[in-house]
């Protein structure tokens, strides 16, 4: 009588007497060696990878001693592989000439993915306000939606909590990770002013809350009057938008006013000045021409403080005297030229 086959699986020789720490290591996340033209930049990445003295010296140092913390990227289901986690080290590379790195490949969902991208870019010295204010949205998003998939009904609840989870994370404030996130609803060319510092972290705050017109109406004030935005102008800006009284008229006049802690300056509109001067000239250089004149012309002289322009005018004279004195001067001026030229 025949027997019935036995279909029997036996565990080889290694898997019977290999050891703990042997299968632990199997189980690890293993170092490779990727192609850096298969490694492309995380979608929508807030940090900037700049070519500056840092970036040169990462260079230098990866000439020398090569690649040694490994980038952390994930599969792409296009092919090719998304870093999460050494923009910059990739950049680097490039520029040294290096053709494959040293990678981790990890399988992430998308929000873990943007949560890991977030927190290793956040250990950074040298962190600009734009980033901080994407990377801390893109984070509270992630955790929204962390918190939505694991408890529906308290999803104001999950949102509080990802708040101070951020800001718990970031060392600082829920209230500060908010005003950060802010600046993410200011156009490209203010968000340029604040990490330049041209426009400060408080101010910007208040003029985030402008549409997308208002700013750009504000821009060009801020650009004809050559004056940087005090947070009680900003204040002001915010709520005269508010209250639907905003325009580049009320801009330019609110930014035309003196600050506390400036002297009392006089403000002329760029579109002014400018049909009588070169178009190369600078600020600095009209403002010279125009001291040069009122020099030349002045017949008796009042000292007003140190103002540059003041104290060639009677005490008594608004910002608008003074400007329509010199507006006058120039157009004498011009006029003078014409009738040479004609000569």
């Amino acid at each position: 009588m025949p027997k019935n086959g036995l279909n029997v699986s036996l565990n080889s020789y290694d898997d019977i007497f290999s050891t703990e720490e042997a299968r632990q290591e199997e189980q690890r996340e293993q170092v490779q060696q990727i192609s850096i033209e298969e490694l492309h930049p995380f979608k929508d990445h807030p940090f900037k990878v700049l070519d500056d003295e840092a970036m040169q010296h990462t260079v230098e140092s990866i000439k020398l001693l090569g690649v040694t913390n490994p980038l952390i990227a994930r599969p792409r289901p296009e092919g090719g592989y998304e870093i999460i986690s050494g923009h910059r080290r990739q950049h680097a590379a490039q520029l040294a000439g290096l053709k494959a790195l040293p990678v981790i490949v990890r399988q992430m969902d998308d929000d873990a993915a943007v949560l890991l991208m977030v927190d290793s870019n956040l250990q950074r010295e040298q962190i600009l306000p734009s980033e901080r204010a994407f990377a801390y949205k893109m984070k509270l998003d992630a955790l929204k939606r962390q918190g939505a998939r694991s408890d529906l009904t308290s999803t104001q609840v999950a949102q509080k909590l990802s708040v101070e989870k951020v800001g718990e994370d970031a060392g600082v404030s829920k209230d500060t990770i908010r005003r950060f996130i802010r600046l993410t609803n200011l156009i490209p060319e203010l968000l340029d002013m604040v990490d330049e510092k041209k426009i400060s972290f408080n101010p910007a705050v208040e003029l985030s809350y402008l549409d997308e017109n208002q700013q750009r109406d504000f821009l060009e004030a801020m650009s004809d009057t050559q004056n940087s935005p005090s947070l009680s102008q900003a204040q002001r800006l915010k709520k005269l938008a508010q209250k639907g009284h905003f325009s580049y008229d009320v801009a330019f006049a609110v930014m035309g006013e003196p600050k506390k802690d400036e002297l009392d300056k006089v403000v002329i509109k760029n579109d002014t000045l400018r049909k009588y001067f070169p178009e190369s000239s600078t600020p600095r250089e009209m403002e010279e021409k125009i001291i040069g004149l009122l020099e030349e012309s002045k017949a008796e002289k009042i000292v007003f403080r140190s103002d540059a322009l003041k104290k060639y005018f009677p005490s008594s004279y608004s910002s608008k005297q003074i400007e329509d004195s010199i507006i006058k001067l120039l157009d004498q001026r011009l006029k003078k030229r014409k009738h040479e030229a004609e000569r």
